[in-house]
């Protein structure tokens, strides 16, 4: 095991032999790391925590830290992290709250950039990308493959769907649809498909034409929502049936 000597590992931590803890970094007692992670340095894993394998912590991030809440009196609530994820210098990530569900989630193979807040309560699906400064506020959940620009806050209790592309700095307050671009650019709008990014995912040319039709009943035409769905539910396809299932769930309402 690498444990640099100004580390403090607290009694009651398991931090298996394959680990490498930087200087200065801080482990709580109740934090359990799996295979092969790296705190590099000035790390601060803290509270009820659970961490999947091959993780890397760069400098200055803060995971398990109690939530930025006043109603939280120091409950034995949990942070769970999966597996090979990267989370970058300042990254601060909460532990739930009692009312919240007591856990705050954070899935695999997810891209955490400088500055990314993940408030408490709050579940981040797997293979994901938030980019700088990207700030979720409590009980925001993050679908796999969702793209966070950089300097976004969203809103508390907030969805933002499979596979979405939020451009920087787009201010959220409704759920994000699946599949979507939506942009400051466009007046905090969504405005089409995420093409390119379905297309790097294995998007054949026929499910991006089903979704295409989608978005144009949903965004284009000159339905209303209802009549919108009735269309899109006549579509083939598993995205279809996902994306209308989406906005018929949706508490907060979807960015049109």
């Amino acid at each position: 095991m690498s444990i640099h000597p100004s580390a403090v590992v607290a009694a009651g931590a398991v931090v298996p032999e394959s680990c490498t803890i930087g200087p200065f970094s801080t482990i709580g007692p109740d934090v359990v790391l799996g295979e092969g992670c790296n705190l590099i340095s000035h790390v601060v894993l803290d509270g009820h925590t659970r961490i999947g394998s091959r993780n890397v912590f760069y400098p200055l991030s803060s995971i398990g830290v109690a939530p930025q809440d006043l109603k939280y009196g120091g409950e034995p609530t949990q942070t769970e992290i999966g597996d090979d994820n990267t989370i970058r210098e300042s990254v601060t990530i909460s532990r739930g709250t009692v009312k919240g569900g007591g856990i705050t989630r954070v899935g695999s193979r997810n891209l955490l950039m400088a500055y990314v807040h993940i408030g408490h309560d709050s579940q981040v699906g797997s293979h994901c990308i938030l980019a700088n400064a990207a700030t979720l506020a409590g009980h925001v959940t993050i679908e796999d493959h969702a793209t966070v620009g950089a300097f976004c806050p969203v809103h508390q209790f907030c969805t933002v769907g499979k596979y979405s592309f939020i451009g920087g700095g787009t201010i959220v307050t409704q759920d994000v649809l699946p599949f979507s671009l939506t942009s400051a650019k466009r007046e905090n709008k969504a405005f089409g498909i995420n093409k390119i990014g379905l297309e790097r995912r294995g998007f054949s040319p026929e499910r991006l034409k089903t979704l295409q039709k989608a978005f144009r009943f949903l965004i284009a035409a000159k339905m209303n929502t209802s009549q919108a769905l009735d269309r899109i539910r006549e579509l083939e396809g598993e995205d279809a049936k996902l994306l209308a299932d989406f906005i018929e769930r949706s508490q907060r309402g979807v960015i049109k």
